[in-house]
This record gives C-alpha cells, structure tokens and sequence, in this order.
C-alpha cells in the first residue's frame, strides 16, 4: 500500500496529529489530481479520443481482455494502451507484440495510477489519429477508484476466480463502474461457487445499473457483446465532442 492515497489512513488513527495530517495531505492531493484529471480530459476531448480505464483485482483478465480486444478492432481503429504496473513492463510488452503502441508507467509502491502520471505519459503518446485509448490500471480493487484520470469511462473486470461477492466487498470501487465484465466465463463449469447473477445484483445492490457482460477473453465467448458497447461508447463520444482542431495544433 502507498502513502499517498488514503491507504495508512484507519478508524484507529485518523483522529490522531498524524491521522489528521494525513487526511490534510490527502483531500490536498486529490484536490490537486481532479485538476490535472481535468486537463487530461480536454486533451481526449480535444482529439475525440475515447478513454477507458480498466481497474480489477491482480490476474482478473485485464491484458487478455486488451489483446483480444486490439485482434478484434485492429483493422477497424487505431488504439493505444496506458500499463500501470509496480514493476516490469511486461504487460506493455504483450500489447506492443500486437502491434499497438504501450505506454509503461511503472509506480513503484504506489498502488494506483493518477492523472500527473497519466499526463506524463501522454507526452509520449500522439493523440491525433488515435480511437481509443485503454488505461490499464495497477491491480487493485481499493486505491484505483478514488483517483480520476481524465477518462471518459470505467470498466470494472470481475473474475470467475474470483467470489461473486466482490461488488459488495469493494462498494467504492463497482459503483464507480460504467460497466462490469465478468470475466473467464470459460472456467464457470469447474467454478460452481461463482454465480454471475449474484454478482450482478450484488452489483445492482450498490444502485448501480451499469450493463453487466459475461465474457471470455479466451474463446471469445460474449465478446461481441463488449466489441459492440465499445463501438457505441466511441460514437457517442464522438457526436459530443467532434475533433475541433489539426492534429498538430496542440501540445501537451
């Protein structure tokens, strides 16, 4: 856990000096990160390129998700990809080995992507011509829910492996979610504890009423179902905010 995100903050110490202090610290920075978040955004609304963060617990799907995704759209739209990661790149290699460009933030001990991080790397990354643009965000059901990005869309990715109880576990994180996949759908027929519909009504429970897709990345079960919500994110996005300016009129 990183010190930066509320994480070090319990019922035990936040009423102490030091708790205090950190709870200061922390309504600071996040502060600070809607700005920036802010200013990520007009940069995607600039270039009408939709983004989307992917958030989920460690080994959920999140890259194979990616790479099926990018085999399915390739010749269709360009995308990019945004990994988070604490250490190696690894996850950037895979996407780029689809011939997609990766960008890799690796965040140390921090257990969460922020907008500065996102902005930095979009000095690295040309906007102008792009489609959509993944942000694949540091496993963790907590830490990654409280810090905006500047992105248009949250997908939340529930694993088979996974208990279906997990929307009510980590409230903060699902009611954030514009859609919820459930996914290794594959693995359903030896994972009897796991019962998608109870995990759609834990989710429904938080008055959430995002769309719910079981999927599996591997046989590409359900998939069209996330394909056809991706096609139909971007094209509303882009009747709100239609390219305004030459692709080389900005910088970031």
């Amino acid at each position: 856990m990183c010190d930066i995100c509320g994480c070090n903050i319990t019922k035990g110490n936040e009423h102490t000096e030091a708790g205090q202090a950190a709870v200061d610290v922390l309504h600071g920075l996040l502060h600070q990160n809607d700005h920036q978040a802010a200013h990520n955004r007009e940069h995607f609304q600039e270039y009408s390129v939709l983004c989307i963060n992917l958030m989920s617990s460690p080994g959920a799907g999140k890259t194979k998700l990616l790479e099926t995704t990018i085999e399915t759209l390739k010749n269709e739209f360009k995308i990019a990809v945004i990994e988070g990661d604490l250490e190696t790149d690894n996850d950037a290699a895979r996407i780029r080995a689809k011939g997609v460009e990766a960008i890799q933030i690796t965040t140390g001990s921090a257990c969460h992507l922020d907008a500065h991080l996102i902005h930095h790397a979009l000095h690295d990354l040309k906007l102008a011509g792009l489609d959509i643009l993944f942000i694949e965000n540091v496993g963790n059901l907590v830490c990654p829910a409280s810090f905006d990005l500047g992105q248009q869309k949250n997908v939340v990715l529930l694993s088979t492996t996974e208990g279906d109880d997990k929307p009510a576990k980590y409230p903060v994180m699902f009611r954030s979610a514009d859609l919820m996949l459930i996914t290794k759908t594959d693995l359903l027929a030896v994972l009897e504890d796991f019962v998608p519909k109870n995990a759609e009504q834990h989710l429904r429970n938080l008055a959430n009423a995002a769309p719910v897709f079981e999927i599996s990345a591997k046989t590409t079960a359900g998939f069209e179902n996330w394909i056809n919500w991706l096609k139909e994110e971007l094209k509303q996005y882009r009747a709100t905010f239609p390219q305004q300016q030459s692709p080389h009129s900005h910088s970031h």
